[in-house]
């Protein structure tokens, strides 16, 4: 067990360390994956083009083979079946379905201004919280985001809120906190031009980022290992 959450703290290090660089989101994603592949000793690909848009070599696949990454795939595409059911939240799949993107408006999340989760909220999240609980082998990203208004003195320290408060309500629900690492990042990463009356609202919202967690890249190894 302290082997596993060694390999955790290890994934969730490289998180931070990409969310802070100016990678692109599948560079941050793949680089998360890509520690705990290294981890458990499998191969990585290079970083190339300076970091602009570039992947881990072939991306996931090169990180745990293409049988251990099929494995994988299912996994994580069940999960996003599940979690399609969930009111109030955009599943994505990314990076060839190795990760999944769950997107929750902070209009619904919280009020204006507010780091507190609302009754509906809390509800949507409980439904979420039993996905995690069903793959505890995955980590988890959480990010906070917000509007261009108030400035970032305000809006980076209330995105932080927002991230820790959904942290703590999963925390509460019995998601290890070892699986999560959480980050506000203010304004900074706008999904909308805010020039256009109730567009603003898009650019306040929650993102968590769905990742293999190193036991289920070790698992998924060795069954594809034993298959092929």
């Amino acid at each position: 067990m302290k082997k596993i959450n060694l390999f955790s703290s290890m994934i969730l290090s490289f998180a931070l360390l990409f969310s802070g660089c100016g990678a692109s989101k599948t560079v941050q994603m793949t680089g998360i994956v890509a520690a705990a592949g290294t981890a458990i000793g499998a191969g990585v690909g290079a970083l190339v083009n300076g970091g602009k848009g570039a992947a881990w070599g072939a991306g996931i696949g090169a990180v745990v083979g293409a049988g251990a990454g099929a494995i994988i795939g299912n996994k994580m595409d069940k999960q996003r079946k599940e979690l399609a059911a969930l009111e109030a939240a955009k599943v994505e799949s990314i990076n060839d379905g190795m990760i999944t993107k769950v997107t929750f408006d902070s209009g619904i999340l919280f009020a204006l201004n507010s780091s507190s989760l609302s009754a509906d909220a809390q509800r949507t999240l409980t439904q979420f919280a039993n996905s995690l609980n069903n793959t505890p082998e995955t980590d988890i990203k959480i990010e906070g985001h917000t509007d261009s208004s108030g400035g970032e003195k305000i809006n980076l320290p209330l995105s932080q809120k927002r991230a820790d408060s959904v942290k703590s309500f999963l925390e509460s629900k019995n998601i290890a906190p070892q699986r999560m690492i959480t980050e506000g990042l203010g304004s900074a990463q706008p999904v909308a031009q805010e020039d256009a009356k109730g567009v603003q609202a898009l650019n306040r919202r929650v993102e968590i980022y769905i990742v293999p967690g190193a036991k289920m890249i070790e698992d998924a190894n060795k069954a594809a290992a034993k298959k092929y």
